[in-house]
């Protein structure tokens, strides 16, 4: 072997795929149609990205050396990067054959049969890759056929025997983050990629999945954040931009979405979900038609992103489309199916179908889609009614009545903050939007400003030490994060005597604003408590909102809100003002001068036009805010009064309702 090969191999096996192109390139020159170079070079290329220039060179060599088995494993690569991947198959099988003892072909036949959607297929040449070789790459293929397969024990089990083999290997750590969250360990898949960031800092892929990760956990600013920053870092990661778009649909900003998605579809599993992301960006538009253009481009197989493309053929198609029942059937099937999407799409198409079914007046189907997806949720977002009730109980010790007398104060009285409390659908929203109409009051929306503040202060989530923690506050600590939040808070709206902070959650840190902020007051925004769990229970919340996917849970969690609402209320912890909202509905006028009255504010006309105020709203409630009052979420419990009884009993026994 020439100096020369070997100093190109040595850059080849280093990573230097574009180097070591130019010196096999070079080589080849000096001995042109030598099978071995002209794979080599094209090999190079393949990997240094260059696909479209690697194949030509990839091809000659198989056809000068079709009995090489070298010459047909190194094409099939190139093929299967240029997502030609029923032939890549083809060439795999004779290299596999050719190539007995030897696990590189079964390991790769294994990830194009994955990628024709031939999982059966996948997991037999995985299975075969691994009774040859106790080579880490063949359990990773492994893993990654079985959790594609559903079958959770084979491929956590095959993860951890990759690991065994290459301890601590980060894109090994990422597919097992990525099995766990597919088969509902969210809380497993979030330590296990924070791991591998331990090991390997900056890896991008890691860092994508766990800033999707913590947007599907509730904390969707930083996840967005998080994705903004890395996009600047990799601008070219598919995974990066993919689950950035994910974050902009669920914003409902379809065109910044589909900005995100220029250029040509991506190819395998990542191409799916881009097309996917694109027409759902389009549908978003009201481009329907370009939309509709694209479901008709995508053969199958459609892997896990055909949940997905379903459902844009559901809601594309005219609704006497004959495929419509049979499409819905399959629907549900993979919403049921573990493994057979993402959970998260899973969770959607539940509470899509619940829609549907609503719409249909199929109230028991309705409410099982609910039951269903909140299920998988759960599993997102577990609930310990111990520690929250813990929490409540230091939160009283802490801000007691006697306490407070001697607790410190911050050096300010600014009356600008004003903070709109409650229980999500409570009414919060529209509460904000009527206020905030009056031309000395700018509404802020739900500002993450208090939740961020906590959590930096005394870590997250949430205990009893943390508590602890915000109470031990000095005044000259208090005095110095009030002014920072002030002075952000102003800048948001120099020119108005009040800004309105409607983060509904806010309620549980009462005691601690009323030391940073003893100007500041609340609005505290209550509905029948059945209304609310039903409201609650029918929307997928892309907020931390563990107490609401089980029934008796959610139905304990709104006692221990208002017992603990009515305890900040008799210990005046600060100016607070109660509205229901059917104060609202029968009273308007009433309602609307109580609270002018008690923000010392003049009435404005515009508050009884609220409606017509077209501010950006990104909550839950935005639609039915632009319309004006109206009763009709007003006893809607009654619809589904039978299903909703391990709540109500839970009402019930804290004396909320009969």
């Amino acid at each position: 072997m020439s100096e020369a090969l070997q100093r190109a191999l040595a850059q080849y096996q280093a990573g230097a795929f574009r180097d070591a192109a130019e010196a096999f390139g070079i080589l080849l020159t000096a001995s042109p149609g030598d099978p071995d170079l002209l794979r080599l070079h094209g090999l190079a290329l393949v990997r240094a990205g260059d696909t479209d220039k690697g194949l030509p060179f990839l091809r000659e060599a198989h056809a000068r050396a079709p009995d090489e088995p070298l010459t047909a494993l190194h094409l099939a690569l190139g093929l299967h990067a240029a997502a030609a991947h029923r032939e890549a198959a083809t060439l795999l099988r004779d290299a596999s054959a050719r190539m007995p003892g030897q696990s590189v072909p079964l390991i790769n036949l294994s990830i194009v049969e994955l990628e024709l959607g031939n999982t059966a297929e996948a997991l037999q040449s995985a299975r075969q890759a691994v009774a040859i070789s106790d080579d880490a790459e063949a359990f990773v293929a492994l893993a990654r056929a079985a959790t594609a397969a559903g079958e959770v024990t084979a491929a956590l089990d095959a993860y951890k025997t990759a690991l065994r083999l290459r301890p601590a290997h980060a894109d090994t750590l990422v597919g097992l983050a990525v099995a766990q969250y597919r088969f509902g360990d969210f809380g497993g898949a979030m330590v296990t990629l924070r791991a591998a960031l331990a090991k390997a800092p900056g890896h991008v892929l890691a860092e994508a999945n766990l800033a999707a990760l913590l947007g599907l956990r509730g904390e969707h600013a930083e996840a967005a954040a998080r994705l903004r920053s890395l996009l600047l870092r990799a601008p070219q990661s598919l995974a990066v931009k993919l689950n950035l778009a994910n974050l902009l649909l669920l914003d409902r900003d379809g065109a910044a979405a589909l900005a995100l998605l220029e250029g040509a579809s991506p190819a395998g599993r990542e191409g799916l979900h881009w097309q996917a992301q694109r027409a759902a960006a389009l549908h978003m538009l009201g481009r329907h038609q370009e939309a509709s253009n694209i479901l008709e481009q995508i053969t199958e197989p459609r892997g896990d992103a055909e949940i997905r493309f379903l459902w844009l053929e559901i809601i594309l198609a005219p609704d006497q489309d004959q495929r419509r029942p049979s499409r819905l059937a399959r629907l549900a099937t993979l919403a049921d199916e573990e493994g057979a999407a993402l959970p998260e799409h899973r969770i959607i198409t539940h509470f899509n179908l619940a829609n549907l079914a609503t719409q249909e007046a199929r109230r028991a189907d309705a409410f099982e889609h609910w039951r269903l997806g909140h299920r998988l949720l759960g599993r997102m977002q577990p609930f310990s009614r111990a520690a929250h009730a813990d929490v409540l109980a230091a939160l009283r010790d802490a801000y007691s009545a006697e306490t407070l007398a001697r607790l410190p104060l911050a050096d300010n009285d600014d009356a600008a903050p004003v903070f709109i409390v409650g229980m999500p659908r409570s009414g919060t929203t529209l509460t904000e939007q009527i206020v905030s109409a009056h031309h000395r009051v700018h509404g802020a929306g739900e500002r993450l400003d208090v939740h961020t503040l906590v959590r930096r202060l005394a870590g997250a989530p949430l205990d009893r030490s943390g508590v602890g923690t915000l109470a031990k506050l000095s005044r000259q600590e208090l005095t110095e994060l009030g002014a920072a939040f002030l002075n952000d808070l102003h800048k948001l709206a120099p020119g108005s005597s009040f800004i309105l902070d409607k983060m509904p959650a806010n309620w549980l840190h009462l005691g601690f604003l009323s030391r940073v902020l003893p100007g500041a007051r609340v609005i505290r925004c209550t509905r029948d408590p059945r209304d609310i769990g039903l409201s609650i229970f029918r929307r997928r919340f892309f907020g931390y909102h563990p107490y609401a996917h089980d029934l008796g849970d959610l139905g304990w969690a709104i006692a221990q809100h208002e017992a603990h609402m009515r305890y900040w209320a008799s210990i005046d912890v600060l100016p607070i003002i109660t509205i229901a909202l059917s104060d609202w509905v029968e009273d308007f006028d009433g309602t609307l001068t109580r609270l002018m009255t008690f923000l010392d504010l003049p009435q404005d006309p515009a508050c009884t036009r609220f409606y017509e105020n077209k501010r950006h709203i990104v909550t839950a409630s935005r639609d039915q805010v632009l319309r004006p009052i109206n009763a009709d979420g007003i006893g809607r419990w009654r619809q589904y009064e039978r299903q909703l009884e391990p709540m109500i009993a839970e009402l019930r026994a804290a004396g909320l309702c009969a």
